[in-house]
């Protein structure tokens, strides 16, 4: 069955700083733990997933995605992967292989971007609608998610652990409306503690900026194929060392932001318009890229909806300007 859809809702959504994350007892220690839900099952609704995220700040999803389309993703990018050098970039550990870009390389990581469980807690949590005096008309305007940045993993055996951030920390996240940023990390291969799994830190999405993050207090995110974690911007983890001998981890971020922030990673640049039409990629998949406008305004071409003078599409999400 396919999961709920909750319509976007049109007033900010807030979250407690007081923190209720569930603790399990290892060895007599208290450790926060991430909840488990499953995609196939009916109860796993747009607004439950919410419930959990602003609560714990991170989900994890199992059975996100099917085995084919993981088995497909891993075929594209494993050519990425072979070829990446490690760059010069110190954000990931010089034994991590990447792929960015995804949207324009990987039709089957097109098809996980808009996953409509990830895409149905993404609109609702960072859709924005504003109310605003256009000479004496009262005009309110909708700004929905697009893609901050895209990239693909392959943690390689002897992989050193990424220092614990948050991923909003590039919108200078002081006193603003939270959340911005939702991250959705979908395991390509089976994901332990040994191979680098993903750690997090549940309920730091409601830690004060002085607060730092300890390794002691992080957990990882195990994931068998097909699964992910969801998780806000504001949520610090990081990518986990690997101290297997043989055994890469494989996985897929897809990190969403508000649609009137700039992208992390220049989508313009990575799919610019000639490539995003060889691909014929969809108008969701263009409007997630930022093709579209954040009403009212932000994002137009001469004055016009990119969507219709650089794209030709005609549909009811056309701006008017």
């Amino acid at each position: 069955m396919a999961p709920s859809v909750i319509e976007t809702p049109t007033e900010p959504r807030h979250y407690s700083k007081t923190s209720n994350v569930t603790p399990e007892t290892t060895n007599g220690v208290n450790k926060p733990k991430l909840v488990r839900m499953s995609a196939k099952d009916p109860s796993t609704t747009c607004s439950a997933v919410i419930e959990v995220i602003e609560r714990d700040g991170g989900v994890i999803i199992e059975n996100l995605v099917s085995d084919t389309l993981v088995t497909q993703i891993k075929r594209d990018l494993a050519p990425y992967y072979d070829s990446d050098t490690g760059g010069t970039s110190h954000f990931f550990p010089s034994t991590t292989s990447r792929a960015t870009g995804l949207l324009g390389i990987s039709s089957a990581c097109v098809e996980l971007a808009l996953s409509p469980l990830f895409s149905a807690v993404a609109d609702a949590m960072l859709t924005s609608t504003y109310t605003h005096w256009y000479g004496k008309v009262l005009k309110t305007s909708v700004s929905r998610p697009q893609i901050s940045s895209t990239v693909g993993f392959r943690v390689n055996p002897g992989g050193t652990q990424q220092g614990l951030h948050r991923d909003d920390a590039d919108y200078h996240t002081t006193d603003t409306e939270m959340p911005v940023m939702l991250g959705c990390v979908t395991a390509i291969t089976k994901t332990t503690k040994e191979n680098g799994a993903t750690i997090v830190i549940p309920g730091s999405h409601k830690w004060s900026a002085d607060r730092a993050p300890l390794d002691e207090e992080a957990i990882p995110a195990e994931l068998e194929p097909g699964s992910a974690l969801m998780f806000l911007g504001h949520t610090y983890h990081a990518g986990g060392g690997n101290t297997t001998k043989d055994e890469a981890r494989e996985t897929v971020g897809i990190f969403v932001c508000k649609g009137y922030y700039r992208q992390a990673e220049n989508q313009y640049l990575m799919v610019p318009p000639e490539l995003a039409k060889e691909r014929e990629l969809s108008p969701a998949a263009l409007r997630l890229l930022g093709y579209g406008i954040s009403e009212p305004m932000v994002g137009f071409k001469d004055y016009m909806d990119p969507m219709r003078s650089v794209f030709g599409i005609e549909d009811d999400q056309i701006v008017e300007l």
